[in-house]
């Protein structure tokens, strides 16, 4: 078993890996930027280490910086958490080459999954369905074109190194795919440093749903059921739900085994996560595969009573998965929203602060996972999220139920978050009776 895991992270997420640490009884190492003096993480972790300035390309996503505290620390592992290095093959592989021990896959899984394009071409090779679209990379605009004649509009265009929403555009038009063209392939260079392209067709009002795997470095894997992530904004998941509602335990069960077969066939280990497409039809089409634990994995756990995290640990330490397929049963539903630091009513505006006053939610079947306190300054550095309540129910009704109620409980003062216009989600007609899909948002409310 692992001694000292350093955590490559901050927020919610590095308290976490913190605290699941302490439960198996291993020492922590935190690391902080100079803005994240005060956070939570640096106090409950056993050691601290400052790694730079505020600005991330200076603290967290400073390679020479983490690998210095790990070995200061005498640290023999690192958990990135998600975010910032967590699929950066790069790091992954000095981690390797130091003889430290990186909680994930191995990097040359991290690179060629981390490639939208690759991964497409390998998760086809490994018979799982794909969207129809360009074979691999295209080189110029005319190629697109002439592959959106073909496919048929709607199509997207994706930045092969995408991630978080960015570098991705829809064209209904071959004047759209023109004009969009240039914009994804600067967007793409000024954010991934990559102005690598590729088109699919354009999967009109999707669900998204994704299914979680747990595989070790001795051949086995597993997948967790799935979650439904439908509930976007610009890409961006805001609300997650698991079981999704909209597929069936049959079809459920063929995502799940096609996941499980191609994580086999490419001898991949740790956490992973298949994300799908689901049409009109109930055809499910891969998406990408993220190598590092979700935002929203903790409704898996809940439903599962799977430890996620320590899970990733035992098999970072070699441990055989002591689960078999057949142990794995679905528990009631669970839901998560996530909760920001920003107003939904002014263009989803950022609003860093300090938080004068803190209450959180708390009863049967509620958690939540947070890194603010009363007195907290939220640096405008970093992502706004701030906190994700996880609530767990027999039903999906009664999950509804549950969150409002949690979320009617929510006091956090001083700055704005998004609170209220989750409430409006939970109230919406359309959303309670399940009819919803990745343009939910834009359908419904008038932002």
């Amino acid at each position: 078993m692992l001694k000292r895991v350093l955590i490559a992270n901050r927020g919610e997420i590095a308290v976490r890996i913190i605290r699941a640490c302490r439960e198996m009884g291993i020492e922590t190492v935190a690391v902080y930027s100079e803005a994240d003096k005060n956070a939570l993480h640096t106090t409950l972790a056993d050691q601290a280490i400052c790694i730079g300035p505020a600005p991330s390309n200076k603290s967290y996503l400073n390679i020479q910086a983490i690998l210095e505290a790990a070995c200061l620390s005498g640290a023999d592992s690192i958990h990135p958490g998600f975010g910032f290095l967590s699929e950066n093959a790069k790091f992954a592989k000095m981690c390797e080459e130091i003889g430290i021990k990186f909680i994930g896959p191995n990097h040359k899984l991290i690179e060629l999954l981390g490639n939208k394009s690759k991964a497409k071409e390998t998760m086809k090779n490994e018979g799982v369905p794909i969207v129809p679209g360009s074979e691999g990379l295209i080189e110029s605009k005319e190629e697109a074109i002439e592959i959106a004649n073909k496919i048929k509009y709607p199509v997207i265009l994706k930045a092969s190194a995408g991630g978080g929403g960015k570098g991705i555009r829809i064209a209904y038009t071959e004047e759209e795919l023109s004009k969009g063209y240039d914009i994804v392939k600067q967007e793409a260079k000024i954010s991934f440093n990559d102005d690598s392209l590729y088109i699919e067709k354009f999967i009109e009002n999707p669900r998204h749903v994704e299914i979680q795997i747990l595989a070790d470095e001795h051949g086995n894997c597993i997948y967790l059921g799935d979650r439904d992530c439908s509930v976007q904004r610009k890409n961006q998941k805001i609300m997650e739900e698991t079981p999704s509602s909209i597929i069936s335990d049959k079809i459920r069960e063929k995502m799940g085994e096609t996941a499980v077969k191609a994580v086999k066939g490419i001898g991949y280990s740790n956490a992973g996560t298949i994300e799908f497409l689901v049409d009109k039809n109930k055809d499910f089409y891969f998406m990408e595969m993220n190598t590092r634990v979700q935002v929203e994995h903790p409704i898996t756990e809940m439903v599962t009573g799977i430890d996620i995290i320590k899970e990733q640990i035992k098999i970072a330490s070699g441990e055989e998965l002591e689960y078999k397929q057949k142990d794995i049963k679905i528990d009631g539903h669970s839901l998560e929203v996530r909760i920001n630091a920003e107003n939904p009513y002014k263009n989803f505006m950022p609003c860093p602060g300090t938080i004068k006053e803190l209450h959180l939610p708390g009863g049967n079947g509620i958690r939540v996972d947070t890194a603010i306190y009363s007195g907290y300054k939220i640096p405008q550095n970093y992502d706004s999220m701030l906190a994700k309540i996880i609530v767990h129910g027999k039903t999906r009704e009664e999950s509804i139920a549950k969150m409002k109620s949690a979320i009617s409980e929510l006091v956090i003062d001083g700055i704005d978050t998004n609170r209220d216009f989750l409430y409006q989600i939970l109230e919406n007609k359309n959303f309670q009776e399940n009819n919803y899909d990745t343009s939910f948002i834009k359908k419904e409310f008038n932002m």
